[in-house]
């Protein structure tokens, strides 16, 4: 079993133990975004060389992100795959710039495919971001548990070439209780230790939907554990005000300091000084 960093309940106390440190935050955490592909919504193509990507985590760490989300395969609906081969190419040489200029920096991997959690946790990642929910990989689980690293469990009802036309639900808070509830007992039989939620925003749920999660997005704190919000530059945001991603920045901001008094324990974001800036003065 490979033994690697633990995260406890953030929502109780707000402590990472990594390795033999213990780190602890006054205010809930801010993952900045490094997407290495082409085709991500907002910012696809901006950071497809290791040039171009050491340049913007350079940038985040100056804006003092607690994490850094590192992503070769977009997950964007209507999105394709590429093959774990291609993504593990694409992501080593980042993630060893970060563990060679910034080790005690929190690294994530945003993937959905077991062989690549393996490679990524061996070159020293920290968390698997996984937006299938371990439905895209059925190896994704077993691989999570072997290798003992604190997992983000997303909501997604299908695949993302199909996720949008799958947005009819019974009942969506209770369908989605009971999403997580399977597949957190899955974990913990497997091993699996520590398990952060991801309500998954935009991943087949319609502008309606993404809202009313957004306002009872607490009443998930009946897990016990740690509420990942991903909402940056969103859909839910721009489309409603009739604007593109890149114009989305104010209705970003205005959502994270909602979702920070609706139990956010980590803001996934694409403007992490304005984030930060945003947990600063909400833990005033």
């Amino acid at each position: 079993m490979i033994e690697r960093n633990k995260i406890t309940n953030i929502s109780q106390n707000k402590t990472f133990l990594c390795g033999k440190k213990i780190k602890q935050f006054s205010t809930p955490l801010v993952m900045g975004i490094v997407n290495l592909t082409d085709d991500s919504f907002y910012d696809g193509g901006k950071y497809n060389s290791l040039q171009k990507a050491e340049v913007r985590i350079d940038e985040l760490i100056s804006q003092q992100a607690d994490i850094i989300d590192l992503g070769a395969c977009s997950t964007r609906p209507g999105s394709e795959s590429v093959s774990a081969e291609e993504e593990i190419q694409r992501l080593l040489p980042a993630l060893r710039y970060i563990k060679t200029n910034y080790p005690n920096t929190l690294v994530s991997i945003d993937t959905f495919q077991s062989k690549v959690c393996r490679a990524v946790v061996a070159e020293g990642a920290d968390i698997i971001n996984d937006i299938s929910g371990g439905s895209f990989d059925e190896k994704m689980f077993e691989a999570v548990a072997e290798c003992q690293v604190p997992y983000v469990l997303t909501h997604t009802p299908t695949t993302p070439d199909k996720m949008q036309e799958c947005t009819n639900y019974n009942n969506l808070f209770m369908d989605m209780c009971k999403y997580f509830s399977e597949r957190i007992q899955q974990l913990r039989v497997l091993g699996a230790k520590d398990i952060i939620l991801d309500l998954g925003f935009g991943f087949g749920k319609t502008v309606e939907q993404n809202y009313e999660l957004l306002r009872r997005q607490k009443e998930f704190e009946i897990f016990g554990l740690p509420i990942l919000t991903g909402i940056s530059r969103k859909s839910m945001i721009y489309k409603p005000l009739d604007k593109t991603p890149q114009q989305a920045l104010e209705g970003t901001c205005f959502l994270h300091a909602f979702a920070l008094q609706n139990g956010a324990s980590i803001l996934r974001v694409h403007d992490v000084q304005i984030a930060k800036e945003c947990t600063q003065l909400f833990n005033l």
